[in-house]
């Protein structure tokens, strides 16, 4: 896949989260099913493109397979994210958890790791910076899909103020799964640095998605608590990526 298509991807990925707020019931659901469809596609499809088939096929392992584990783990044992369950609105499942759940992973993944890139030359720091940059989205996603009913915690403990039905566990369990499979994807592809402007659609999709989560949160969802924590959690990583692209 060619970088130019992957636009294409990404403008029907933009409509389609523009639609979200616009629809309900099960035409919603469906909705977030295509979202995270196109969002697995154009991030797989950018690894592959740019990067390579090894590249695309580690990350496919590491995110999509390993955020299937983690889930299957967590639903079962209720680590480390707490005791929570899905819902049947996702479509099809396995092991209780649904298919689409791991798609998601790897969808916001790549363009944490791409963007760290950019803003970490160092191991370390990078994996350190893409682990919060990918943790940090659930300050958005958690509360949307709860919202929603499309998974729920069974016992109610200490969250953030102003998100009381997620507990506190669940954002550092995400913090500590996105670490490790940010470690994870290093080691299986080694160094891999900023490729500037093959790697665009990735600094995109990012920021899009911090923007329109904001934006979605706050003027069409009524989640003005997980609006403020997301903008400030992942603005950690998408305002200096902001600020170093506009300075190129």
């Amino acid at each position: 896949m060619r970088p130019a298509p992957l636009w294409w991807l990404l403008g029907a990925l933009v409509l389609a989260e523009i639609g979200y707020p616009l629809t309900s019931g099960r035409a919603r659901a469906a909705l977030v099913v295509v979202t995270v469809c196109l969002g697995y596609a154009i991030s797989a499809g950018h690894a592959y493109a740019t990067r390579g088939p090894r590249t695309a096929g580690v990350l496919v392992l590491v995110t999509t397979g390993g955020g299937f584990l983690v889930e299957a783990v967590g639903r079962s044992t209720g680590y480390p994210f707490g005791d929570y369950d899905y819902t049947g609105a996702l479509g099809p499942r396995l092991l209780g958890v649904p298919l689409v759940v791991a798609l998601a992973w790897t969808w916001m993944a790549w363009p944490a790791w791409v963007a760290a890139g950019r803003l970490a030359a160092r191991t370390l720091p990078r994996i350190a910076v893409a682990g919060a940059g990918l943790a940090a989205w659930d300050l958005f996603l958690d509360p949307q899909m709860v919202s929603q009913q499309y998974w729920l915690w069974h016992a109610g403990t200490a969250g953030l103020p102003g998100v009381p039905d997620i507990p506190l566990m669940n954002y550092l369990g995400w913090l500590v799964v996105a670490v490790v499979l940010m470690a994870l994807l290093h080691l299986g592809i080694g160094d891999d640095p900023a490729l500037a402007n093959n790697d665009a659609p990735m600094y995109a999709m990012y920021l899009w998605t911090y923007a329109s989560s904001i934006l979605a949160h706050v003027a069409f969802l009524g989640l003005p608590g997980s609006a403020a924590w997301g903008a400030l959690g992942m603005g950690l990583v998408a305002i200096p990526l902001a600020v170093r692209l506009w300075r190129c």
